[in-house]
């Protein structure tokens, strides 16, 4: 069972339906146990960045997640939003603390690359290194991106992917247990399908 955290963020019910077009059983909860007691667990996610952070304080879930990646040593795959709060902090929301699981920042996508941003559209990805999450996808694949913040990882190990738009962003990130995409794999056609169904294959383990 994968357990697809509830923090009233925009894009869960997609990633329920996409979890259940690979035929996996996804409870959408915020309730620890479940979380908990799951084989996997999603942080989607849509929004503003210290929005998110408050939601997930109110709802005691800060603690869980530590919980579920650090103690449980469960598969965590953070998609979109859910990517940019497992670091330290951005600049959409100055002051706030993400969750901290890995060293980076979230940085504005620069007006100055005279591309439209949100950046919102299809582009390619490429591997700087072998990826559980990415296994047998091609290089330069296309995924789906919304947004306007982009991850700068402190650690160079953690990147898995990246693309190109106006900037390097840092497309996705893997860490023993720990897994997250900028992209939605969700609203990625086959490609993002095969990207989940990697990580449901992980959580199977």
């Amino acid at each position: 069972m994968i357990a697809v955290i509830d923090y009233d963020a925009g894009n869960i019910k997609s990633v329920e339906k996409a979890l259940q077009f690979l035929k996996q059983e996804a409870v959408v909860t915020r309730d620890e146990k479940e979380i908990l007691k799951a084989d996997g667990v999603i942080l989607p996610g849509v929004g503003a960045f210290g929005d998110a952070c408050a939601r997930l304080k109110k709802y005691g879930l800060v603690s869980v997640i530590h919980k579920a990646v650090n103690e449980e040593r469960k598969p965590f795959l953070g998609i979109c939003l859910g990517l940019q709060l497992l670091f330290e902090g951005s600049e959409e929301s100055g002051g706030v603390e993400g969750l901290s699981l890995l060293k980076g920042r979230i940085l504005r996508i620069p007006e100055e690359t005279a591309l439209p941003v949100p950046h919102i559209g299809w582009n390619s990805l490429r591997f700087p290194r072998k990826s559980r999450l990415f296994q047998g996808i091609h290089e330069d694949a296309y995924v789906y991106f919304v947004h306007s913040f982009y991850l700068k990882a402190e650690e160079e190990a953690v990147v898995a992917a990246r693309t190109e738009y106006g900037v390097s962003i840092d497309a996705a990130v893997e860490k023993e247990n720990l897994f997250a995409c900028q992209f939605h794999p969700e609203k990625s056609s086959t490609v993002g399908l095969s990207i989940l169904g990697n990580f449901c294959g992980l959580c199977a383990h």
